[in-house]
């Protein structure tokens, strides 16, 4: 059964190097997505059952990302990811990578679900909702895989919800 948290490992490419010779931050964008997918379809919605069933599908409004550490060539990244909060259309997915056992990278992407044929923000339908474990800035498995960190933004759909 599905916990809530999705890890998957990638080897950084020379296509991957920018002329500084580390990790392009366009490259930590793909794997932001590929994590985002992989989370999705870990709680039972692969991008193409979105479409298959016609409900809608998920859009970025915002990324958050920070730095931490270069990786560089040869180097196997630890990609984790999660739902931290779900609000009426937006989901804030987390994520952390991590080089040598040490933290990379930190990310937050505010989602907004979409309807299909508005293209518009869409309530999220319960049945989509009911498949993800929202995983809270708090669970201690955040701080046992060595991946806890608060995000230093608060998402414009999480700001109603937080007091701000």
């Amino acid at each position: 059964m599905f916990d809530g948290i999705t890890k998957f490992e990638v080897q950084v490419k020379p296509e991957d190097l920018d002329e500084l010779n580390h990790v392009n931050n366009v490259v930590y964008m793909r794997w932001l997505e590929m994590a985002a997918r992989e989370g999705s379809a870990d709680a039972g919605w692969p991008t193409e059952r979105y479409f298959r069933e016609g409900l809608g599908a998920w859009v970025v409004r915002k990324h958050w990302i920070e730095y931490l550490r270069d990786c560089k060539l040869g180097d196997i990244i630890e990609v984790y990811t999660w739902v931290q909060e779900f609000s009426v259309s937006t989901s804030l997915r987390r994520y952390a990578m991590k080089v040598n056992g040490k933290l990379c990278c930190v990310a937050a992407t505010e989602w907004v679900y979409i309807d299909l044929k508005t293209r518009r923000a869409s309530e999220l339908p319960e049945q989509v909702e009911s498949c993800f474990r929202i995983v809270p800035a708090d669970d201690p498995r955040l701080k046992e895989l060595g991946i806890a960190r608060p995000v230093r933004y608060l998402p414009t759909a999480m700001r109603t919800t937080h007091g701000a």
